[in-house]
């Protein structure tokens, strides 16, 4: 009923780029808040960056001031700017969506989540 669809991973090298984007399909009524969460081989999973229908955002402190995260509330959207990349944000990406769904009458709430997304930060 609900997807979510990751694009934009890749390879870059050192001090580089690359700008996440995840769009939300599908009966959705509403959508609270949207994030972005990554995990590295042997880590957990780790909040990067969420930002509310409202657009008030959380970053972790290990990319504040390199990723910004922005919404387009119409198009049911949230991007990951990410900008003076490091080998450490190597990982697997993964769009988070908290939202209200409808299946006939009826409103239900859930938590989505993309099928993450690579990005490698090699030289």
């Amino acid at each position: 009923q609900v997807q979510l669809v990751e694009s934009g991973g890749g390879l870059v090298q050192p001090g580089g780029s690359l700008r996440l984007s995840c769009a939300a399909s599908g009966s959705i009524f509403s959508i609270s808040a949207m994030g972005w969460y990554r995990q590295a081989p042997g880590k957990q999973r780790e909040l990067v960056a969420a930002i509310t229908s409202g657009g008030s955002t959380n970053y972790a402190d290990s990319v504040k001031g390199r990723f910004t995260i922005s919404r387009d509330n119409a198009k049911n959207t949230v991007y990951l700017q990410m900008n003076s990349l490091k080998p450490e944000d190597t990982a697997v990406y993964y769009c988070h969506a908290h939202l209200v769904y409808y299946s006939g009458s009826s409103y239900y709430q859930d938590d989505y989540w993309g099928q993450g997304t690579q990005v490698t930060v090699s030289s």
